[in-house]
């Protein structure tokens, strides 16, 4: 199910949230049965074959850290630690990573095994790493007892299930077994709605306008001026910027509705002036987890710099390969790895150019990385970076500014002064705006927290909400559904 669908925002939510402190009034584990069978349905609506997949794996983990609290013995219980990474690890690697190894192994030795054609269940990558987390810290004695249905909720708790943030148990398990998180709180209901609605609009009224232009510009790359290659790789920026910031923001504010606080996971990461400033601020909950249960475990930086540089590199590797089975997903990972290792060797230097320059290398390196991310090959990557060079000089197609139209509005915009314009126009106005809202405002979390919800924000709200439910004929996905 997805967040912009007219069930979820009609049906599913406001029926969940009314039942669910409804039954908190009677009953704590009635409520959480009722979250759980929620949360599993949200999970399973478009594809009911992948409850089999997670409720598998939320058995398997839960008796494992069972297994692990009852056990004293320090060897058994690195075993136990042990058998759970590669459980965990060999669900991921055969439903994401399965055909991505005999492509290689066939293309290495020649060979001719058939692919196995695998659909990618939704949000494995977060749930199981989520879950890893739990056996990790139950190793340590760090995760408290729960009962199984507190568990379940834990890992299928559905405003984080299939896009993150990746939520670690000492965060969530403390908020969901307070009786006092399970009474009415307006002013987290009222938030928690207007964080939604903001993250609504910036799904549907900017992130997939722009990726209208990506559809339309990666099919036809070997067409596009200079000009058009360059507002194409923009737009992807753009595009996964607010389709993710989107994301996270609906989260934290369903999240908010149900009085629980879900980690920061996106914090204005244009805005940041190095590409260790970068990666603090752009899906924080997933360095989090490479930092505490890789990297660390690595050595960090404990042993000499060469080895430093060495657990860097492998976790922007792993990083690279988490978000999807192909090479131009690690070289991406392995772009970000080679400059965070130049950033750490020359941080002296670094700090004295002007903050201004820092920013504009970070976002055009960011651009030029993010093609790799979003290339199907690398072919088609260096073709469009071969495109800025080699394109000529020239406007943007209409098949480009034509995605900035008001759908509907065609009519009115062919009678007004200067119509012939109206497209170039209504692209510059656009862009410019999205930019001034990503480079120089503070994002929605921040507004949320800092103000309270006036009469004035709940009309601006309800008017947002509506726009997008009348957009919701043309809902798409989220990027991060895909990895």
């Amino acid at each position: 199910m997805l967040f912009n669908s007219y069930i979820f925002v009609l049906l599913f939510l406001p029926l969940c949230v009314l039942l669910y402190f409804l039954l908190n009034k009677w009953q704590m584990m009635a409520a959480n049965v009722l979250l759980l069978g929620m949360s599993l349905w949200f999970y399973g609506y478009l594809n009911p074959s992948y409850l089999a997949i997670i409720c598998s794996s939320i058995v398997i983990n839960y008796l494992l850290c069972f297994w692990m609290r009852r056990e004293e013995r320090a060897g058994a219980r690195k075993a136990i630690l042990i058998m759970g990474i590669i459980v965990n690890l060999g669900i991921l690697g055969y439903f994401k990573y399965a055909d991505f190894f005999l492509s290689n192994v066939n293309a290495v030795f020649r060979t001719d095994f058939p692919l196995l054609r695998i659909a990618l269940p939704l949000g494995i990558s977060f749930f199981t790493f989520q879950q890893i987390s739990f056996v990790a810290d139950t190793y340590q004695r760090k995760a408290a007892a729960a009962d199984f249905i507190t568990y379940a909720c834990y890992v299928s708790f559905f405003p984080q299930l299939v896009a993150g943030p990746i939520v670690t148990q000492d965060e969530f398990l403390p908020q969901f077994q307070d009786p006092e998180k399970r009474k009415v709180n307006w002013d987290n209901l009222a938030n928690g709605c207007w964080l939604f609605v903001l993250g609504l609009a910036k799904k549907i009224m900017i992130a997939d306008v722009f990726g209208l232009v990506v559809d339309t510009g990666y099919p036809v790359i070997a067409n596009l001026n200079s000009p058009s290659a360059l507002f194409l790789i923009f737009s992807y920026t753009m595009q996964i910027y607010f389709d993710f910031s989107g994301y996270c923001d609906m989260a934290m504010g369903i999240g908010k509705m149900f009085n629980i606080v879900l980690p920061v996971n996106f914090n204005s990461p244009y805005q940041a002036i190095g590409i260790a400033d970068f990666w603090s601020r752009w899906h924080i909950t997933l360095t989090r987890f490479f930092t505490r249960y890789v990297y660390i475990p690595l050595g960090g930086n404990r042993k000499g710099k060469v080895r430093t540089y060495v657990n860097v590199m492998i976790i922007f590797l792993l990083s690279g390969l988490w978000h999807g089975a192909n090479w131009t997903f690690v070289f991406w990972g392995g772009l970000h790895g080679v400059l965070m290792m130049i950033a750490r060797a020359t941080k002296t230097t670094l700090e004295k150019i002007p903050k201004l320059v820092r920013w504009a290398f970070t976002f055009l390196f960011v651009n030029i990385a993010w093609v790799f991310f979003r290339a199907e090959s690398f072919a088609q990557a260096f073709e469009l970076l071969g495109r800025v060079f080699t394109g000529g000089w020239g406007g943007l197609p209409f098949y480009f500014t034509a995605c900035f139209e008001p759908k509907g509005l065609e009519v009115i915009l062919q009678r007004l002064p200067l119509s012939n314009l109206m497209p170039s126009i209504l692209t510059f106005g656009f862009v410019a705006v999205t930019c001034f809202i990503t480079f120089f405002t503070k994002n929605a979390r921040e507004r949320v927290e800092q103000g309270k919800l006036t009469v004035w924000k709940a009309i601006v709200a309800a008017g947002l909400l509506v726009w997008c439910v009348l957009s919701f004929e043309n809902v798409s996905a989220f990027l991060y559904f895909n990895f």
